[in-house]
């Protein structure tokens, strides 16, 4: 088999020590940019959400998994891949044909689901070589949504070289053909969920061929038998395209389509993008109307190729006033509560100055007046949003334009420039435009010719201990632009 680039065996290496370095300090951190980390927070790489009862569960890599009863104080359950952990316990004796096949000891980004057929919690697990796409993912049940799981049966496999060719082990089916792992998925990142018709899918993939999606049989949780690695959505060519979450909502009839651009490490310019489809199989199409399954590089890790496709919702960031920011934002699940009608993206981050400790972070999700998603600056405190009136929203501004680009490299951090909303409905200081308010709480906002379409919210700013008016807006080029007033 023809191995990937040191560049992927780095960032897996990098992620079977996250959340080891999620519990310590970086001696090296650069102290003069240190932002405050969230001590209500806890560390769970890869967040995938469900709630059960009144409570909200987070499963990520190395069985990390944490809970919390409000989306903003969170308590960890479980971390690292042994044979204690109480979500699967003896797992590397229980899960030993798919780590032997991945040769790995630890296992990546998990779904938890609970399936309408018999009301048990089914964990699509995974587990990834790192240097080559040498994947196994499977499924695990459980009685309760903490466990614990036990192994039900390996779904697919990937990284097959020579006469190895059974890409799927489901009902013995042979996936087609020889292994290309520039064209197939590197079977892991599993998302499962249901549609509107009570279908139910899983969406996976990670760089190698893309993004995929396969039907799955609601009786069982197993894939249905003839589609081999299923839909290709987008990717291929290695492209840093990875972490799919499918969520939707009733109020627009759109699937959205959650992506992770570029690399999860502080210095790979880890992003959220999204894309929508009235399909939950596709096709996904960008604000801009791209089809997303354009979204490849021709030759491998080609991040410029990428960079047009997908409304980029937020990147590298920092609030200069607040001394707040993220680097390195991604591998989102998300969440629509019924009852509330709120929006939710739960995802991991890095912060400027703490090297790659991370923590589990919650923003409140608003669609904006063109019916996409965006995601509000603050983390989640319990706010609502309300009927704003232009003396709520003028003030000076921290403003930060998240672009397009994948900020690799160290130090590529979006830093907060001033701008003021006037009463007259111009925009001074860094940048200079307009707005408007076009609803009880939507606006737009006009800035070179660019017209952002977004919303106000008023939230607690952590950094300055206040409760204050933000913005958050999308253009129709796919860029997002945030606003936290600084208090007078």
């Amino acid at each position: 088999m023809k191995l990937l680039s040191k560049k992927l065996l780095i960032i897996c290496l990098l992620l079977s020590l996250v959340s080891v370095l999620g519990a310590c300090s970086s001696d090296d951190a650069d102290t003069a940019n240190k932002v405050p980390l969230d001590p209500n927070s806890t560390a769970v790489h890869d967040p995938s959400v469900i709630k059960v009862n009144n409570t909200y569960w987070v499963f990520g890599s190395h069985l990390a998994s944490g809970y919390s009863n409000d989306l903003i104080s969170w308590e960890q359950y479980s971390s690292h891949v042994h044979d204690d952990n109480p979500l699967i316990p003896n797992v590397t004796e229980k899960l030993s044909a798919g780590l032997n096949w991945a040769q790995t000891n630890t296992l990546w980004a998990p779904d938890v689901i609970q399936l309408k057929a018999d009301g048990k919690y089914y964990m699509y697990y995974n587990m990834c070589e790192g240097s080559s796409p040498r994947s196994a993912l499977g499924v695990a049940v459980a009685d309760n949504v903490d466990g614990p799981y036990k192994k039900k049966q390996l779904l697919l496999k990937s990284g097959m070289a020579g006469d190895n060719q059974d890409g799927t082990l489901y009902d013995a089916e042979i996936y087609p053909g020889e292994y290309h792992a520039t064209q197939h998925p590197n079977v892991v990142d599993p998302d499962v969920f249901y549609d509107q018709n009570g279908k139910l899918w899983m969406v996976y993939g990670s760089y190698s061929g893309g993004i995929f999606i396969l039907e799955l049989d609601p009786a069982t949780g197993m894939p249905k038998p003839g589609q081999g690695y299923g839909k290709k959505l987008l990717g291929g060519n290695h492209s840093r395209i990875e972490a799919p979450y499918v969520l939707y909502s009733p109020k627009t009839d759109y699937y959205y389509l959650f992506l992770s651009y570029g690399g999860l490490a502080s210095d790979g310019g880890y992003n959220i993008r999204v894309a929508r489809s009235k399909n939950p199989d596709g096709p996904y199409y960008d604000v801009q109307g791209h089809n997303m399954i354009n979204a490849h590089g021709d030759t491998a890790f080609d991040d410029e190729a990428i960079e047009p496709y997908g409304a980029k919702l937020i990147g590298n960031f920092k609030f200069f006033e607040s001394n707040l920011g993220y680097v390195s934002p991604g591998h989102n699940s998300a969440y629509y509560n019924q009852e509330t009608r709120k929006m939710y993206v739960i995802f991991h981050t890095r912060y400027p100055g703490h090297g790659e400790r991370h923590q589990v972070r919650s923003h409140q999700m608003l669609m904006n007046s063109k019916d996409w998603p965006v995601i509000t600056p603050h983390n989640y405190t319990g706010e609502d949003v309300g009927v704003y009136s232009e003396s709520d929203v003028v003030g000076t501004y921290q403003y930060v334009n998240h672009g397009k680009d994948i900020q690799t490299g160290d130090g590529n951090i979006t830093k907060s420039k001033n701008i003021k909303l006037l009463a007259d409905g111009t925009i001074t200081g860094a940048v200079e435009g307009t707005w408007e308010l076009t609803g009880d709480y939507t606006v737009n906002i006009t800035i070179n010719g660019n017209t952002y379409y977004g919303v106000f919210l008023e939230q607690l700013d952590r950094g300055l201990r206040e409760n204050v008016m933000t913005f958050s807006a999308l253009s129709n080029r796919g860029v997002t632009i945030w606003g936290s007033q600084i208090p007078q």
